[in-house]
């Protein structure tokens, strides 16, 4: 039939068009010109793009990098959500109703009372101060006491040779002098008060583990033992300071958090993981936005240079092109060979751009190229994290700015006059 054979021959005539104008693109690019600076300002641009998006996937796997290390040690250290008393007091009496209450709410995997409070730990070597957290005898440890470095978590806190347990950071365990096995002394400042101010306590403790988590501050700064034994050191009652939640979701902490409070009728004060963390978080965010503007300029040169390269493009080729429409080629064909040109130097840029930047982030994460400060970044080197829908949108962006760049040159090749072009030849 006439109207069915029709169709097959535009697709194919579009097609061969297409083909026609690629084709007629990259010998452009490819040829030996009279000017070499053209050749020149086109690897140029290539080079630019390439590096534009290498140095955004780079920078942005830095980025997600730092926020998901800080954000894994934080809640292995913390919890997703945190009750609290709303006014410094005695503590919590009825943390066990209240942990019964809180896990029956959506989303909470689980509810267990913690009690915290700055003590001494005095070893061998020197004194320290630190941070003692008291957990539940039963239920999952926390994520920071998988990570061990020495010994082995006792279940139930049995005293282990005549003294209750405890678990030392690694940072803090070295700092005193202790090895798994030795007898700390915990020095707690709720004693007898005296006119020099209050005695310090002493409790002594087997040191049955050492973790090693990664984070700094709660490497140099904490340790766990019993509730128990913590209530016994902070001169309390059978009481808790908080009551932590674990949730299937770290990012609905803020919803939890306000029903908690609700369940609980204002008497205590909900806390989670992404306020506490708030400036941090904020920080993490800011510096990503900048580094997408700031490095997005190098893309914006590279296009000044594709620019550039198109624009001296057509004035050596406007016999070309006059010769071209003179055989009949449409003016719109003529601006796609332009667009062809610009669209292959921001393709291969591109290409060569995600190639360099996964390469360089997979490189610096796995032997850990750049170290840092623990005591300033918390980290002991620079984290890589690239992710494939960055190197999806950042390529989508060179494209499209390498496209922009080609409007005006397609729009000038669009304008010359086969007549004029040709009057001496």
């Amino acid at each position: 039939m006439p109207t069915g054979s029709a169709r097959p021959k535009a697709y194919n005539s579009r097609s061969v068009n297409r083909r026609f104008e690629l084709s007629i693109a990259l010998r452009y690019l490819t040829a030996r010109r009279r000017q070499t600076v053209i050749s020149i300002i086109t690897v140029i641009s290539v080079l630019g793009v390439a590096a534009g998006v290498m140095a955004l996937i780079i920078a942005l796997a830095i980025n997600t990098g730092f926020r998901q290390e800080l954000q894994r040690n934080l809640l292995g250290a913390t919890a997703h959500v945190v009750i609290l008393e709303k006014q410094p007091g005695p503590g919590i009496a009825n943390w066990r109703q209240l942990s019964r209450q809180l896990a029956q709410l959506p989303h909470v995997k689980q509810a267990a009372p913690a009690l915290y409070g700055s003590v001494m730990f005095t070893g061998p070597v020197q004194a320290a101060g630190g941070t003692l957290k008291g957990i539940p005898d039963t239920g999952p440890m926390p994520d920071v006491l998988k990570k061990l470095k020495n010994g082995r978590v006792f279940r139930g806190w049995a005293p282990e040779r005549g003294f209750p347990p405890i678990i030392l950071g690694s940072r803090i365990a070295a700092n005193i002098g202790m090895t798994e096995g030795a007898v700390v002394r915990v020095l707690s400042p709720q004693g007898e008060m005296t006119p020099f101010g209050p005695k310090l306590v002493e409790h002594r403790f087997r040191v049955t583990a050492i973790f090693e988590s990664g984070f700094f501050d709660l490497d140099n700064m904490w340790a766990f033992t019993s509730l128990k034994d913590c209530q016994r050191v902070l001169a309390v009652g059978d009481v808790a300071n908080a009551i932590e939640l674990t949730l299937d979701d770290v990012y609905l902490a803020p919803q939890v958090a306000q029903q908690a409070e609700k369940s609980l009728g204002g008497q205590l004060a909900a806390t989670h993981w992404m306020e506490q963390n708030k400036q941090l978080l904020s920080a993490l965010k800011m510096e990503r936005v900048v580094t997408v503007i700031t490095i997005g300029l190098i893309q914006m040169v590279a296009a000044l240079n594709i620019l550039i390269s198109l624009i001296m493009m057509v004035i050596e080729k406007h016999r070309d092109i006059a010769v071209l429409l003179s055989m009949g080629v449409r003016r719109a064909q003529i601006a796609r060979i332009f667009m062809f040109q610009g669209l292959v130097i921001g393709g291969v840029g591109a290409v060569l751009g995600l190639i360099a930047g996964y390469s360089l982030s997979y490189l610096g994460n796995r032997y850990q190229w750049i170290h840092l400060d623990e005591a300033v970044y918390s980290l002991s080197y620079v984290p890589f994290a690239p992710r494939l829908v960055d190197g999806i949108w950042i390529s989508g962006i060179a494209m499209l700015i390498s496209f922009l760049a080609t409007l005006y040159p397609a729009r000038s090749a669009t304008r010359i006059q086969p007549a004029v072009a040709l009057r001496y030849e």
